[in-house]
């Protein structure tokens, strides 16, 4: 009886539920009947005309205008003061370093140069006899401070120079010079210039041809960017002046090439010398645009002759180069032979003028490297425009020049000065070869130039570029002289090196003498 009554609930349960699911049907209820609606019109796309394409571009474009709406009715509900949140930031803990140039790196690799670092251990510990007599005696620079009180008391005997009273009405006054002048110089500054220079080296010169610049410096690096283009190469004698590669790399890209000199020469420039370097640079692919030299030489303080002058005009103008000559030290010869200017050798008109180009200024012979002057002396026109254009970034300031014409103006003092500066010279060359020769030190017999060219090749503890850069330190850091290692001048031979006495007075002299001599028997007694 029971079993009965629940067959019979049961079923009438089922039945309940059939009849309310077609209920729902009917009603339209939001179950599998409301899909079906949505998919049988499109499987009748599908299967009609339209076939595949209809049947899957109508759901792409469905659902493209259903994102469309989604998008524009949450914009619709954002409340309009809301601020967008701000861009994220780099993280701080690694940071990229910002980039400087190439050419800035370069440069400061340079500064790694004995010759550069030499300077720095003295700017940090200069010698002072009272107030630090063991610091670094400076004999690596070549500056000119014998004659400087020459200089101080014509500054002190023509006050006006230095001041404007008295001078309204010249056109030297502040208001000739305050205002905008050519860049190239004043014009009367490069005719006293031109005056000056022919009373020095004994030729005439044209002002035309003067380019006035901040320096000697500057002036070496406008030749360059007039006669080169970045990456050809200069020929260069060396040793040469350390320098010479920041003046025309560092800014103009000139490659420098240095032709070796040799001691059983005197360290005097041979053309088969220059025939050797001219062919291998060109195997390297480098174009030869210039022959640069010094005269007289920087380092070996030595004058060149007019035979040998005349060999390097010879060999620029069958290579069909430029002669670069640097003169700055023409002033300052001391002994004989005189000095002889290619401008004199040109005087002969057996050369082609327009391929040479002379340096000047008057931080050597005159002692005011601080003034920063230079000159440029060019028988080129196109050289010369170039540079008259170029010099506004180099201009020697107003008050500077005005200086200079009282000062070379005045012959008398000039004259009087220039015998006096070569005598002090020439006796101080004297007292450092003689206190050389006490310590058994050999060296260049010099003429010119306010350094000498020295050998310490026995001072050495290794004949090679790693044993002198060895004896330069020891040199600088133990006996606490500072000098000029050959290498950094690119000569061949190990073991040279410039001295400069030029900077001392006699006491000090005295003292880096005796350091000098108490070193050398110090390392014969080591080795």
């Amino acid at each position: 009886m029971t079993h009965d009554n629940s067959t019979h609930s049961t079923s009438s349960r089922s039945r309940i539920e059939e009849d309310r699911q077609r209920e729902e049907d009917r009603a339209g209820s939001p179950g599998a009947g409301a899909v079906m609606r949505v998919i049988i019109p499109l499987q009748g796309v599908v299967q009609g005309r339209g076939g595949v394409v209809l049947g899957s571009v109508i759901p792409c474009a469905l659902f493209y205008f259903l994102q469309l709406y989604l998008k524009r009715h949450r914009s619709e509900r954002a409340p309009r003061d809301e601020v967008p949140p701000p861009p994220r930031r780099p993280s701080s803990s690694h940071p990229k370093p910002v980039l400087v140039s190439s050419r800035a790196l370069h440069v400061i690799e340079d500064e790694n140069s004995p010759y550069y670092m030499g300077w720095k251990a003295y700017k940090q510990n200069p010698y002072d006899a009272e107030n630090n007599p063991s610091g670094v005696i400076q004999m690596g620079l070549a500056e000119n401070q014998l004659s400087l009180d020459l200089i101080e008391g014509w500054l002190k005997s023509h006050p006006e120079v230095s001041s404007w009273e008295g001078i309204s009405d010249t056109p030297l006054s502040l208001r000739g010079i305050s205002g905008y002048q050519d860049h190239h110089g004043m014009p009367i500054l490069r005719s006293v210039m031109a005056d000056f220079m022919h009373e020095v080296m004994k030729v005439p010169f044209n002002p035309d041809q003067i380019v006035l610049t901040a320096g000697a410096t500057p002036a070496i690096e406008m030749l360059g960017f007039c006669l080169a283009e970045p990456g050809n190469a200069f020929l260069v004698p060396s040793p040469y002046y350390p320098s010479f590669t920041r003046d025309l790399k560092w800014r103009a890209g000139v490659e420098l090439v240095p032709v070796p000199c040799r001691s059983s020469d005197n360290f005097n420039v041979t053309i088969n010398a220059l025939d050797r370097a001219f062919s291998q640079t060109k195997k390297r692919r480098l174009t030869v645009r210039a022959l640069l030299i010094s005269n007289p030489s920087n380092p070996v303080g030595t004058t060149l002759d007019s035979a040998t002058l005349s060999m390097l005009l010879g060999f620029a103008t069958e290579k069909n180069i430029h002669l670069i000559c640097d003169e700055i030290y023409a002033g300052s010869v001391y002994d004989s032979p005189n000095f002889i200017s290619i401008a004199k050798v040109l005087d002969s008109g057996e050369f082609d003028k327009s391929r040479v180009h002379i340096i000047y200024g008057t931080s050597k012979d005159l002692c005011l490297p601080g003034f920063r002057v230079g000159v440029i002396y060019s028988y080129n026109d196109k050289v010369l425009k170039a540079a008259r254009k170029m010099s506004r970034f180099c201009a020697v300031s107003s008050q500077t020049q005005h200086l200079l014409i009282a000062m070379l103006s005045d012959t008398q003092f000039i004259q009087q000065y220039m015998t006096e500066n070569q005598r002090r010279l020439g006796k101080m060359s004297h007292v450092l070869t003689e206190g050389l020769k006490e310590a058994g030190i050999k060296y260049v017999k010099s003429n010119a130039g306010l350094y000498c060219w020295v050998e310490m090749g026995n001072l050495m503890p290794s004949y090679s570029e790693k044993g002198e850069i060895n004896l330069w330190d020891k040199l600088l850091n133990e006996t606490k002289i500072n000098v000029t290692p050959g290498s950094a001048c690119h000569c061949i031979e190990p073991g040279w090196f410039r001295i400069c006495f030029s900077t001392l007075s006699c006491q000090d002299m005295t003292v880096a003498l005796q350091r000098i001599r108490e070193f050398s028997k110090h390392c014969k007694r080591s080795s």
